[in-house]
């Protein structure tokens, strides 16, 4: 891969030169007292074009001949300003900023204007590309840090599930068969799968992270939030930022993004990301470390601008990721209530087997099937916004496709107990979005758009048996199931197959009856339909026609074949009165009505006595959301936001991840439980307590719990027991913790490095969280304890020229678990998803 990040870092360098074709505005950005101001944002309003200033505060932009035009210059803990322009000036221009609470002025596009993210009644959080790169959040994995209400749990990238308060995917190992809550774009583009999340950011210009409901204002249904990701866009002025960073555990990562204009109406922007790591667990059986990094992505993307009302962007990217990893570590047994005989113990002793560590933090495996989390995703989309009337239609047209290739060894020991576990899939979407939005009239502005969607997904499994399967599937005293050879080599074969489509109607008001109080009402109406087919066929093992024989062997594995076919229609809406008591206090309210899609099963379903595949499982009912939120949003003293945000969530048929005991149900299979409700608050706080120092922090408690869930699986202890369900009502959901926050704050100074003029900083980042029930249902063994993890930086860093910074992660080497789950077949281990131990390392930044 080094050579790869090598030969694509020479090609990006060599095409750093371009030309501009147009008439450039020059000027000098400064405060009142005539101090330059370095890295200020200059935008032509209206557009997608901007650039910053240097050290000395000037800036150039090209104009791109649209006049009249409007300039807007930002900086942090200045006013705003705003310039229109008739000509280009003949000198350059001379601006002055006026100190105010730059923090107030953060512009997001998630309502589909431009506007201030304290004048949103959403909760919502920012993170800028250039915060992101700061802290080292390269994926949203890290992003969970600086958001506390975002949830990721992924065992690997398949079975990746990303919630906001709660909510959004169920626990577990993922199924293809129901719809994400959390949506996820990239440039108006939806991605289906959530695994997208794994994946390193490219060049990245802004993330907002919208909490609750998004029905109204987004293509896609989302029942708990979304995130709304922005890239840089070409520019027809020429710039490149390159950057690498090195670390512990070889870390090793580059970035490199050069733009520029290839005529006078089209400019072009290439992108970079290259992360390769070694691995932070050790396999004693094969003398190697597990668990590395190997991705790569580019991204490129071409504007051309017919006139000064159209804006078309076509956009092309793919990643890779080829990672030795993804293995989980024992981090216990439990004792199940099945016969002695059939405990983890026993089996492995009888076996004469050890595991190499009782202690998960030794880091140590001797899995003996390889662990393979190979993934290819891309695709292509094409975005046009023209200017009619006093508003902006939008169409987004994009196709996709994304490749998994893996290989777990789901029994987490040195044992032959699954020789083979791998489901590898290929999926393939057409997305198609058209929406206006503008002002209607002189107190009334809105969205109105169409959404369609439609993905196919296609798993052609394997999963076999090996030579010590017989001692963990023994559930009699037989001696059959001893028999030479009668399980090794024995598996099934799996082809799952579904295709889903959905189309929209959606839209949304605001209705200002006054310049402090408006109504926002929205509405949405949605069809879904999906088609499922699922078969499995057993082979291997030993040939016989004994029928006791054939009969253990159905006990592990049988055929099993269904399909399943449904659709369904849904309106949904929300309300939101919003009520601005004075320039610094924004307060709001909003109901929504709000569902998920109806699911179907494509992992299997559990058998009947007949060894019938149950049937009524195979669909899952769609989820009723009604949802409450109140929020005040405000700005207390100078250069300060203090947000706090109150909601509820009542989810009917809440749809459920259930882990079977059968190893055929490789996968889980969804139910629905009757009910759930999460409850709970959220406070965002930060401050620019002077120019040297400033401080930010968030919060959120939540109290999230099954309303009513009769028919929950046995938990872990509990295997074995004469009942198949139990009634978990009252407890816990999977995943969710009562407390959450982060914390931090930046140090910094004006200095010079190599001449270059900038800011010396150091700065210390916090996440911490309380402990979490990892199962659907609630087990004493599966609660992942609470932790806290510190991370500090210290460097230089400038607009223009080199920066470095020096950085550490989880620096007090903290111990703790991501996520812990239990073996295949329920026979008493379980696994750890273990987070990093201490990294640290060095990143160097040059921009042109």
């Amino acid at each position: 891969m080094k050579t790869s990040i090598k030969n694509i870092l020479t090609l990006l360098a060599l095409i750093t030169f371009s030309f501009s074709f147009a008439q450039n505005i020059e000027g000098t950005v400064t405060t009142t007292e005539n101090t330059p101001l370095p890295a200020a944002n200059v935008v032509i309003k209206g557009t997608t074009f901007s650039t910053v200033t240097d050290t000395e505060g000037k800036f150039i932009i090209d104009s791109r001949g649209k006049l009249p035009l409007t300039l807007l210059i930002q900086y942090v803990g200045y006013k705003t300003t705003e310039i229109e322009l008739t000509a280009i000036p003949a000198s350059p221009l001379t601006l002055t900023l006026k100190e105010e609470n730059e923090l107030i002025e953060v512009v997001v596009s998630s309502r589909r204007r431009i506007e201030k993210v304290q004048d949103v009644p959403i909760a919502i959080s920012v993170i800028t590309g250039k915060q992101a790169e700061q802290t080292g959040a390269f994926n949203v994995n890290r992003i969970k840090e600086l958001v506390p209400s975002v949830q990721l749990y992924s065992s690997n990238p398949r079975n990746t599930g990303i919630n906001i308060r709660s909510l959004g995917s169920p626990f577990g190992l993922t199924n293809d068969g129901i719809d994400p809550g959390v949506g996820f774009y990239v440039d108006g583009v939806y991605y289906a799968r959530p695994a997208a999340t794994t994946l390193d950011f490219i060049d990245v210009e802004q993330i907002e992270v919208l909490r609750g409901p998004q029905g109204s204002l987004f293509g896609k249904n989302t029942t708990s939030g979304a995130f709304n990701i922005t890239t840089r866009k070409p520019s027809f002025t020429s710039g490149a930022d390159f950057e690498v960073s090195y670390g512990n555990y070889a870390f090793l990562q580059a970035k490199a993004s050069v733009t520029g204009a290839l005529t006078s109406k089209i400019a072009g922007r290439i992108s970079f990301s290259g992360t390769q790591r070694d691995g932070l667990i050790d396999n004693v059986a094969t003398g190697r470390a597990t668990n590395t990094l190997n991705n790569q992505g580019i991204r490129g993307q071409l504007l051309y601008t017919p006139s000064e009302n159209t804006n078309i962007i076509f956009a092309a990217d793919i990643t890779t990721q080829r990672p030795d990893g993804y293995a989980q570590v024992v981090a216990g047994v439990a004792p199940t209530q099945r016969a002695a005989y059939r405990q983890f113990d026993a089996i492995t002793a009888d076996l004469n087997y050890k595991l190499p560590s009782l202690n998960a933090f030794d880091r140590k495996i001797d899995h003996d099937t390889p662990w393979r989390s190979g993934q290819d995703m891309g695709g292509v989309s094409l975005n046009i916004d023209t200017k009619i009337g006093n508003g902006t239609l939008t169409s987004t047209t994009a196709w996709r496709f994304w490749n998994w290739d893996p290989s777990n060894d789901r029994d987490f020991t040195g044992l032959q107990v699954l020789a083979k576990s791998q489901n590898p899939t290929r999926q393939i979407q057409f997305t198609q979005e058209v929406r206006y939005a503008g002002q209607l009239a002189s107190n009334l502005s809105g969205v109105v758009g169409v959404f369609f969607i439609d993905q196919t997904s296609q798993t052609d499994g394997t999963e076999e048996s090996g030579n010590a399967q017989w001692r963990f599937s023994k559930s009699s005293t037989s001696a059959l199931w001893e028999t030479p050879g009668l399980f090794e080599g024995y598996g099934i074969k799996t082809d799952a197959r579904i295709r889903a489509s959905s189309a929209a109607v959606f839209g949304q008001l605001d209705w200002a009856i006054t310049d402090r109080l408006h109504v926002l009402p929205g509405i949405r109406y949605n069809y879904d339909k999906k088609d499922a087919d699922y078969a499995r066929t057993t082979y291997g093992g030993l040939q016989t026609t004994d029928p006791a024989l054939l009969a253990l062997k159905r006990q592990v594995y049988s055929d099993q074949a269904f399909s399943s076919n449904t659709d369904d229609t849904d309106f949904s809406g929300n309300i939101t009165v919003s009520y601005k008591v004075s320039d610094k206090i924004n307060a709001y309210g909003t109901f929504a009505k709000s569902y998920k899609p109806v699911g179907v099963n494509v992992a299997g379903l559990p058998s009947n006595s007949a060894g019938l595949p149950l049937l009524e499982l195979a669909v899952i009912k769609p989820e009723e959301v009604n949802h409450y939120e109140a929020g005040i949003k405000t700005s207390p003293f100078k250069n300060s936001i203090f947000n706090l945000t109150f909601f509820n969530t009542d989810i009917k048929n809440f749809q459920t991840n259930v882990q079977a005991a059968e190893l055929g149900v490789n996968r889980g299979y969804l139910a629905n439980a009757g009910k759930v409700t999460v409850k709970g608050a959220e406070l965002d706080a930060s401050i620019f307590v002077n120019e040297h120092l400033t401080l930010n922090g968030a919060a959120t408690y939540t109290d999230a719990k099954y309303v009513t869930f009769v028919n929950a699986p046995l938990p872990l202890e509990e295997t074995g027991a004469p009942v198949s369900f139990k009634d978990v009502s009252g407890s816990a959901l999977p995943g969710a913790s009562k407390w959450a926050g982060s914390l931090g704050g930046e140090l910094s100074d004006h200095a010079k490095f190599f001449g270059n003029a900038g800011r010396i900083f150091v700065a210390v980042d916090s996440y911490a969280r309380s402990e979490f029930s990892s199962s659907p249902s609630a087990s004493k063994y599966l609660v992942v304890p609470g932790y806290a993890i510190f991370n500090a930086r210290l460097g230089f860093r400038a607009s223009q020229g080199l920066s470095v910074q020096f950085w550490g992660r989880n620096l007090l080497n903290k111990d703790y678990y991501e996520q812990l789950l239990p073996a295949g077949g329920n026979t008493g281990q379980y696994a750890a998803v273990l987070g990093d131990q201490r990294t640290y390392g060095v990143t160097l930044k040059y921009s042109l």
